[in-house]
């Protein structure tokens, strides 16, 4: 499933094609990829005709962009969804294409969104926009804002900040992990409580810090949790300047390229092979219907010490 840098990746190139554009017209080719939206709000294809995007914004792995009415166009890419820039003329030949955007753009003429998604686990939908629980600015949309800055779709308000947002709150993070029992792996994957880091990364930063996932959140000191923060925010890093992870065709930015930080890869996809530090074969284990990968020389379990009775 794309995560954060992939997301951002397809973010970034939205951004200067939709930004300022009028949305000309809509073609909803399978109304499956509408699951998420509430028809009650209204016909999909009616509340963005004539529509003005605003901006791209992310938070975590979530992707939307304001309207000039008010709402919000959000995409979920799900396990599969690609959202690619077209020419007005492109052929459309693409057989897992699901919603089709023509946008007018001031500067750059006539262009066209296609989602495409293979699997239907994503959907696009016209959303309300709520004020953030916080006050703060609701996701990264590269210094673009305005009115919506503040405001967030209602089907993404429960999602966590990410580690790269201004307004993350390490502290906060750090008092909830001292109050989890589970392994910390499990509490990274939790959207509700960080967002953004999905199974290759959450394995990248546990490597890392030579960190079993099955270690227990709550037994982690402060300079743990702080040491595990700053390695996912250098593995995001690293995998944002790469242009993602990409092991098949369906991870690819809006022009179809795929990213490069596949090669980069110390613990994820490596089962078998030695690890980079000290040379132990990587172990894959069964996790949430997953997989997760570690060194086991490097990666202990390291249980709390029993705190003597009185």
């Amino acid at each position: 499933m794309p995560e954060l840098p992939e997301v951002e990746v397809v973010r970034a190139g939205l951004a200067p094609a939709v930004t300022g554009a009028r949305i000309a017209g809509v073609e909803v080719l399978d109304a499956r990829s509408l699951r998420r939206h509430e028809a009650v709000s209204g016909d999909f294809e009616a509340l963005l005709a004539g529509e003005r995007i605003d901006a791209a914004v992310r938070r975590g792995k979530f992707l939307w962009m304001p309207l000039a009415g008010g709402a919000a166009l959000v995409g979920h890419l799900g396990m599969s969804g690609q959202l690619l820039l077209r020419t007005p003329d492109h052929p459309g030949d693409d057989r897992h294409a699901r919603i089709r955007l023509h946008l007018e753009h001031p500067e750059h003429g006539e262009l066209r969104v296609d989602f495409v998604d293979q699997r239907i686990f994503g959907s696009m939908a016209v959303d309300r926009m709520v004020p953030t629980a916080d006050g703060e600015v609701a996701g990264f949309s590269a210094g673009v804002t305005g009115p919506w800055a503040r405001s967030i779709p209602s089907q993404v308000a429960h999602i966590a900040r990410d580690p790269l947002d201004p307004a993350f709150d390490d502290d906060a993070f750090a008092a909830a992990l001292s109050r989890r029992a589970s392994g910390v792996k499990r509490v990274l994957l939790d959207q509700g409580l960080v967002s953004g880091i999905g199974n290759i990364y959450a394995d990248e930063a546990l490597w890392a810090v030579r960190m079993h996932g099955e270690q227990p959140a709550s037994s982690m000191s402060r300079r743990r949790i702080r040491d595990l923060l700053q390695a996912v925010r250098d593995v995001l890093q690293k995998a944002l300047a790469e242009g993602g992870t990409s092991f098949d065709a369906q991870y690819v930015n809006v022009n179809g390229a795929s990213g490069y930080f596949a090669h980069s890869l110390n613990a994820y996809g490596r089962a078998g092979r030695p690890c980079q530090r000290c040379g132990t074969p990587i172990v894959r284990e069964s996790f949430m219907n997953r997989s997760s990968h570690r060194c086991p020389r490097c990666q202990r379990l390291r249980m709390p010490r029993p705190v003597p009775s009185a």
